[in-house]
């Protein structure tokens, strides 16, 4: 597949400030909570601000940090899980976005410590197989940045025990699209408990639609 066209800083910026209200109107978060992230392609990073309502939130609100913190751009103060996503975007050069929230479904396997299995193609293609729960560190932490930075790469999320869900992606639309796959099969794999034992994919199976994530066949970076 063709490798997608770059986004400008503009664009980077319009679509990450898109991709936070879609996040609440999504359902994905309640509140002024979670946060998001993307790198710009001076290499320093944009992220959503600290305790301010999405639906008011505009491109003047967001804050450009570089990956150690220092606050370069912006009057507001940088979400106070800024260490989670610099973290990833330090670790991971591939990773062009980053997103924290608490989607319902998915937290329910974050607080119950369960992986969300890949059950699912789909979910393998996209995400890379299982997404595994944390150890738990304290929010706000750089204890916890590190331990969910490690986590990512070779898979698109994780869960954040006690806490809730973590993903990447190249850009924040395609963030979106992999916290909205992780919700929707934490989601159809509650229900299919309740109607009993949830079968998993054949082994080679898993191994050759995960490989597609890993090696790019699906465009991801």
């Amino acid at each position: 597949m063709a490798k997608q066209e770059a986004l400008t800083a503009q664009e980077t910026k319009e679509q990450l400030l898109w991709v936070a209200k879609e996040m609440l109107t999504s359902n994905l978060v309640q509140g002024t909570a979670g946060n998001c992230a993307a790198r710009l392609p001076d290499g320093n990073a944009v992220l959503t601000p600290s305790s301010l309502d999405y639906l008011e939130m505009t491109l003047d609100d967001l804050v450009v940090c570089d990956l150690d913190g220092n606050v370069l751009e912006g009057e507001r103060s940088p979400t106070t899980e800024k260490a989670l996503h610099l973290s990833a975007l330090r670790l991971h050069d591939e990773v062009g976005a980053t997103m924290h929230c608490h989607a319902k479904f998915a937290t329910m396997f974050a607080l119950t410590r369960k992986p969300i299995p890949a059950v699912i193609e789909e979910f393998d293609v996209f995400v890379g197989g299982d997404v595994e729960v944390a150890d738990y560190k304290t929010t706000g932490t750089d204890e916890l940045a590190d331990e969910i930075a490690k986590r990512v790469g070779e898979k698109a999320a994780v869960l954040m025990a006690n806490h809730g869900l973590f993903a990447v992606g190249k850009n924040p639309k395609d963030v979106l699209h992999i916290a909205h796959l992780v919700e929707r099969t934490a989601e159809i794999i509650w229900g299919a408990q309740l109607l009993g034992e949830v079968v998993p994919l054949p082994e080679e199976i898993n191994k050759q639609f995960a490989g597609y994530y890993r090696y790019g066949r699906t465009g991801k970076f």
